[in-house]
């Protein structure tokens, strides 16, 4: 059964977004993510901010590049839970750690963190809701 079959059939909360504007959404913050991480690796490589700075913006970007084949790939409700957990604390202290040297970056992350909040309730639900199957 291919991954959408297989995400459709599961039981999910009556406000679960679209497929397409869960893409849609990814496809608006991508761009943010991409830009502000690769600023902070830059500032980093030129000095201006130590690597324990730079530390939860790779953990977090792990993170999010391997949910999609824990959750679609491997179907693991529980272990993409965990993932997601890790995804969102690390917005949190990435925010955190950058604040005091390029507060613009921390702000920026502000849609990414409602966003993956979100997910995050999504996921803890769907997880819950699937227990078991």
């Amino acid at each position: 059964m291919d991954w959408m079959t297989w995400y459709n059939g599961l039981e999910k909360p009556s406000w679960t977004p679209a497929p397409g504007t869960i893409g849609t959404i990814w496809q608006i913050l991508y761009p943010v993510i991409l830009f502000s991480f690769g600023f902070v690796l830059v500032q980093a490589i030129r000095g201006k901010i130590g690597w324990k700075v730079v530390l939860p913006f790779g953990i977090n970007l792990l993170a999010n590049v391997i949910f999609t084949p824990i959750q679609f790939g491997m179907r693991n409700l529980p272990l993409a839970a965990v993932d997601i957990l890790i995804v969102w604390a690390t917005i949190i202290w990435l925010s955190a750690a950058i604040w005091p040297y390029y507060r613009w970056v921390a702000v920026a992350q502000i849609p990414y963190f409602l966003w993956v909040s979100l997910a995050t309730v999504l996921q803890l639900l769907i997880t819950a809701m699937n227990w078991g199957q």
